[in-house]
């Protein structure tokens, strides 16, 4: 069975087939061209918005895995509405301002172990891109300058000329009036109207703005992804990812302005991330559950525990996010990270990354995977594996080499999870050195010292446990 992804555009589960299909003669891996909505830099992002970046990361990990050649781009919105409105709040310069923000959600990326895209684009850094794609719009008869000087996507003539206005979901025209203008950024789609596309120089903008033939003025926000979307993948790529709340109006505004343009289909396959609750209810700052990654972590969180959580359920499927949950994964990933100690342990020689992986684990794993990145069900794969080779642990009966395959097949399951081993080998320095000094202790039989070290390590998070083989330590 390929690989089939539910397409937001076609409302169905489809075969996944890039538009750059895979060569024989040439033995190329099939190309596909992958764009995420990233962040509006304004303010930290939130663990709803984690949701959707490490979703994002599993897409491209599988296809990946499954032998595509990635190009992964993921836009830096730092030109909006809201920007604007803190930056003068703030009274400093536009980069200095978001660039704080663009800087700190690198760093929370790399604290959930997601894959850096290849190419992260500025809207700012693409203004001459914008305001071509405008020209053509307005050559076309589909964009139109208004009194306020601003230049307006005109609905009406874009259906007139064929094309069609809704293609990610329903909309309702009847109650539509000709020529009627929305100028914010975010509107319902009970508020369908024609929408900015460059919007002309206002007071509250202060120094933001750059000239242009319509006149000084901004982007708005959804030129902006068209623009810098086309210009790095072309007029027509595979697969455009982002929150389901992005659905209307920024997708599909999107679209209407890419196919306006360039007449040619746009995107070959939309894929949606469901919303995220927060202790069963929507996230509020009012309620008190509306958490950063960076708040987390500051609970004593690990960004590895925060990525499996937001790993569990199924991408289309809303999902409820709790601390109790957070603790959960703490003891799913301590199963995890022991088994696989475990089987460093019988092994010993550190060849494993030459054997052959469960091929029968690996295929169960892909199947349930294949349908639609069902990654609740490959969860179930990975735990029922890990029961077996614990069974097998314990019985004695599992020989190095066989080992050794157990070890390549995790790499392989992690290779598509992205958590990353947990063992000795990177624990801090200073629990290491504690857990040297009781050793020592306790050859020195100064039982009492070795008492108080392991009470220390208990204080700072660690518990550790003597083995057959020696001391080992854990993370409670």
């Amino acid at each position: 069975m390929g690989l089939k992804l539910f397409n937001t555009l076609s409302r169905s589960v489809q075969e996944f087939a890039p538009l750059s299909r895979h060569s024989e003669a040439t033995a190329e891996r099939a190309k596909v061209g992958m764009y995420c909505c990233g962040p509006t830099v304004y303010d930290f992002a939130h663990i709803g918005n984690w949701r959707t970046f490490v979703f994002a990361d599993l897409v491209r990990r599988y296809l990946e895995f499954k032998n595509f050649q990635v190009m992964h781009v993921m836009n830096i919105t730092d030109i909006e509405d809201k920007i604007i409105k803190r930056v003068r709040e703030n009274k400093t310069t536009l980069r200095e301002f978001t660039g704080k923000f663009e800087n700190a959600f690198f760093e929370d990326l790399k604290t959930l172990n997601c894959l850096s895209p290849h190419q992260t684009p500025r809207a700012t850094e693409h203004i001459s891109e914008i305001i071509s794609l405008i020209e053509k719009l307005i050559a076309r008869g589909i964009a139109y300058k208004a009194s306020d000087g601003s230049v307006y996507f005109s609905i009406e003539k874009y259906r007139g000329c064929g094309c069609n206005y809704g293609q990610l979901l329903k909309l309702n025209f009847d109650e539509m009036r000709a020529g009627e203008r929305v100028k914010s950024d975010e509107y319902a789609k009970e508020s369908i109207a024609d929408f900015a596309l460059w919007k002309s120089r206002a007071p509250d903008d202060g120094e933001i703005f750059w000239p242009s033939p319509f006149g000084e003025g901004r982007p708005g926000w959804h030129i902006e992804c068209s623009a810098m979307s086309m210009k790095i993948l072309g007029a027509s790529f595979d697969l455009h990812l982002g929150g389901e709340d992005l659905i209307f109006p920024h997708h599909e505004d999107e679209i209407a302005q890419s196919e306006g343009a360039t007449q040619k289909p746009f995107v070959k396959y939309w894929m949606h991330g469901a919303h995220l609750l927060v202790e069963g209810k929507k996230m509020s700052k009012s309620l008190g559950n509306f958490f950063t990654l960076r708040d987390l972590l500051a609970k004593g969180f690990s960004g590895r525990e925060i990525r499996y959580l937001l790993l569990t359920a199924h991408y289309r499927e809303t999902f409820n996010f709790t601390l109790e949950g957070l603790q959960g994964a703490k003891s799913a990933l301590t199963r995890i990270d022991e088994c696989v100690s475990k089987l460093r342990e019988i092994e010993k020689t550190g060849s494993w990354s030459s054997a052959s992986p469960d091929a029968a684990a690996l295929k169960k794993f892909t199947d349930v995977l294949d349908d639609d990145l069902n990654v609740s069900a490959a969860w179930a794969v990975v735990f029922e594996w890990v029961r077996e080779i614990n069974k097998q642990i314990a019985a004695n009966s599992l020989p190095a080499v066989e080992a050794a395959a157990a070890l390549a097949t995790w790499a392989n399951f992690d290779k598509v999870l992205g958590l990353e081993l947990r063992h000795s080998d990177n624990l801090p320095e200073e629990i290491l050195a504690l857990g040297f000094a009781r050793q020592e202790a306790r050859k020195r039989k100064d039982f009492k010292k070795s008492d108080e070290i392991r009470d220390e390590l208990k204080a700072k998070g660690w518990t550790i446990e003597d083995t057959p083989k020696g001391p080992k330590l854990k993370k409670i």
